[in-house]
């Protein structure tokens, strides 16, 4: 394959929440930082999943929805990159394009957000919950069999003002959008991972770009977080091996393994993972170790794990 030749300005593509162009400009300042001389410029698609407010994802097509205008655009030339959510994407690439950098992967953890200041326990009985994702609204049947999941479609800040506004008793959404948006005084609750695995690759950023787009590849190597990439590409692989995707009741997490003696987990990764009936009345958790350099295998065994135990019969 021949090098392209080395780019000074880099043209990104973004979605034009507010969240996305956080990350974006986060991006930029890594690769400016990284490589002086180099320009970034940053061109907004509105997608299939910002227009389509009214409808849960899956039935308007999934992760997808939210990346397809970016991948249209590396495809034919008009993008350099595309930043995404990593929890985005779907678990397979498409042809011609790569993840060319996962980086700065924030908290993972899902929160709880209420203009009162309710736990998950404190709640009071029958209290409305406003989530969209299966994932999310499985698990908190599963921890409270009397809540009401109300769905709730929307930006960061949108959702979370919708809370304040007292639309809902609380919502669920991801800590790491609400901390990137300094929206933590709303929260109430850090939800355990006892309580709410997160969908795989939550809180990481992912950077994407064509595949035989040599110099840009080379450029975002200096991105890369080694250890984040491993860590998600066992939830990925977790998830993918199941045959899951943004409607599957599915959780994971990966970090490094506690148990070795390698600079506090070194090349050892610790997963869990969770598959949840809809109705939160039956759930399967797997919880496996494996080296780090194996990590796509070790989601792929903890998925085998999984359906062992009967995971096949609790997903859509």
């Amino acid at each position: 394959m021949t090098a392209a030749a080395p780019h000074t300005t880099l043209t990104i593509g973004t979605r034009a929440s507010r969240l996305a162009l956080w990350q974006t400009g986060r991006i930029t300042e890594l690769i400016e930082s990284a490589k002086p001389g180099v320009v970034c410029r940053a061109v907004r698609f509105t997608t299939a999943g910002d227009k389509q407010l009214d409808r849960p994802l899956p039935e308007i097509g999934g992760k997808g929805v939210f990346t397809q205008e970016l991948e249209d655009a590396l495809h034919d030339g008009r993008i350099d990159l595309a930043v995404h959510s990593l929890k985005d994407l779907p678990t397979a690439q498409p042809d011609g394009l790569v993840l060319g950098a996962i980086c700065e992967r924030a908290d993972a953890r899902d929160v709880l957000v209420s203009r009162e200041r309710w736990t998950l326990e404190s709640l009071p009985e029958g209290a409305r919950i406003g989530t969209s994702s299966p994932r999310r609204r499985a698990q908190l049947l599963a921890a409270r069999d009397d809540l009401e999941i109300l769905p709730l479609r929307g930006n960061i800040d949108t959702r979370v003002r919708k809370a304040l506004d007292g639309d809902y008793d609380a919502i669920v959404v991801a800590a790491a959008g609400v901390e990137r948006l300094e929206l933590t005084s709303a929260i109430r609750q850090h939800l355990p991972f006892e309580v709410m695995l997160p969908a795989p690759g939550q809180g990481a950023l992912a950077v994407q770009c064509r595949a035989a787009d040599t110099s840009v590849r080379s450029l975002l190597q200096s991105l890369d977080d080694t250890a984040c990439r491993a860590a998600v590409s066992a939830e990925r692989a977790f998830l993918e091996a199941l045959g899951g995707g943004c409607s599957a009741p599915v959780g994971a997490y990966a970090c490094a393994a506690p148990s070795s003696s390698e600079g506090g987990g070194g090349g050892t990764l610790h997963l869990r993972g969770i598959v949840v009936a809809v109705d939160g009345s039956h759930a399967v958790r797997v919880s496996v170790e494996g080296l780090r350099d194996d990590a796509a295998a070790l989601g792929r065994n903890a998925a085998q794990q999984a359906l062992a135990e009967g995971a096949g019969a609790l997903l859509p």
